[in-house]
């Protein structure tokens, strides 16, 4: 049996790229270049002072979250999946991202930033050289109360876009799916942005958001399946894992390689987070793209080559689960042909595991994340049955969960 046809029987299985090429052979065909992510890093370096003063849980200004040692957890999956996991694991608390709770916080609040200095350096608002703190002051937000963000999404981008989008002064209106969590909804209403719900999936809200954005001259659609922006924004938060690593005094390098496993819906975040990473490392890293049994939409598209012109319910998918930000039907092709030769492989995972993985991480740890976010943690599972190198440094990309309200957490931690 191909690995379609496991596809279609809902199968949980890990592909490995046979496309996967040295990335100094491909780096310069590729559309995005090291300049560019710099360039994405001096930008949000520029807001700092601005951030730190509007949100002040934002230390320095600077949108990062901590790694995180999880040898307890380790040590539960080793015992409970009965298996070797070789090397150590640790975990890029991405929940605890300030502002909004997610890996989203990254290409999101970029991409709203970059577009307000656009306008207020056509303005002369500002200069490159002013204080951006300038940007906390009632005319700039009163201009920028002229023009109106747009986005569709099943959730944490939508909760990252329109908690910035309001905060410096823009209209938002966020068009989310049917998969979108009632409390995301709730969150972004109480701060003053416009919810427009779907009862279809992921793509008909983007579709839709784009269309009513692209009839306003005044409005900006933030556009997750195609974004330049949005994907620099999260490679910066791969350019940002090397100096950690060197500060917890880990190497990285040909005999100490680093594997990386990335929750996938559309591909923006983690093909931006991939991409940062191989920058810095090349071919010492590898990445890993995670999705649903019920939603591969990426591994899908990558391993026939149609990106975007096949959706999982071609092949008879429903799209349907729990893990609502992966919950995507067609993959970014933007993305995904990025991601053609230098991603190492992708898998898998039934919506059942991320609830064990859920829990035990919850008991083991004390951390809690949503359930797409524990995505990652079969992946040094499932490579340990081929790369069995002790000096291997495993990281799970823990891409939500901080924002949850109580009561769903109580939920999920006693889903079976």
């Amino acid at each position: 049996m191909g690995i379609i046809d496991d596809l279609k029987l809902l199968k949980e299985i890990i592909w490995y790229n046979p496309s996967y090429t040295r990335f100094d052979d491909v780096k310069y065909n590729l559309p995005i270049t090291l300049e560019d992510v710099l360039d994405a890093e001096a930008r949000l370096k520029r807001f700092a002072p601005y951030l730190e003063k509007i949100f002040p849980e934002v230390e320095n200004g600077i949108i990062e979250s901590p790694i995180s040692r999880i040898n307890n957890m380790k040590n539960r999956m080793e015992k409970d999946f009965d298996t070797k996991i070789y090397g150590k694991i640790l975990l890029k608390r991405d929940d605890l991202l300030p502002i909004a709770g997610s890996i989203k916080a990254r290409g999101g609040i970029y991409e709203v930033l970059k577009h307000a200095e656009e306008l207020a350096l056509k303005e002369n608002l500002i200069s490159l050289d002013d204080d951006y703190r300038k940007f906390d002051n009632k005319e700039i937000r009163e201009f920028f109360s002229q023009y109106t963000i747009q986005v569709g999404s099943t959730g944490n981008l939508g909760l990252s876009i329109g908690t910035i989008s309001a905060k410096v002064g823009f209209n938002v209106i966020v068009h989310m799916s049917s998969d979108a969590k009632q409390w995301k909804k709730d969150m972004l209403r109480e701060k003053g942005v416009k919810v427009v719900e779907y009862s279809s999936d992921y793509s008909k809200a983007v579709e839709e958001g784009r269309r009513l954005s692209y009839n306003d001259p005044k409005s900006y659609f933030i556009d997750d399946e195609n974004s330049r922006d949005l994907f620099l924004g999260y490679a910066v938060g791969g350019i940002r894992v090397k100096r950690q690593l060197e500060d917890m005094g880990i190497i990285v390098d040909k005999e100490h390689p680093l594997f990386i496993y990335l929750p996938c819906g559309v591909g923006g975040g983690p093909g931006g987070v991939a991409y940062g990473l191989k920058l810095m490392y090349g071919n010492n890293v590898h990445c890993f793209f995670a999705e649903p049994t019920r939603s591969p939409a990426m591994l899908l598209g990558l391993a026939t080559g149609k990106h975007d012109e096949i959706s999982v319910e071609d092949i008879g998918l429903d799209n349907k689960t729990e893990a609502d930000g992966l919950a995507v039907g067609r993959a970014s092709a933007f993305v995904g042909k990025i991601m053609e030769k230098i991603l190492t492989g992708a898998y898998t995972i039934e919506d059942q595991k991320l609830y064990v993985f859920l829990k035990e991480l919850y008991y083991e740890e004390n951390i809690f994340l949503e359930p797409s976010a524990l995505a990652g943690f079969l992946g040094p599972i499932l490579t340990s049955e081929k790369y069995k190198n002790e000096n291997i440094v495993h990281m799970c990309w823990a891409t939500g969960g901080s924002l949850v309200p109580k009561e769903s957490r109580g939920k999920f931690l006693t889903m079976k």
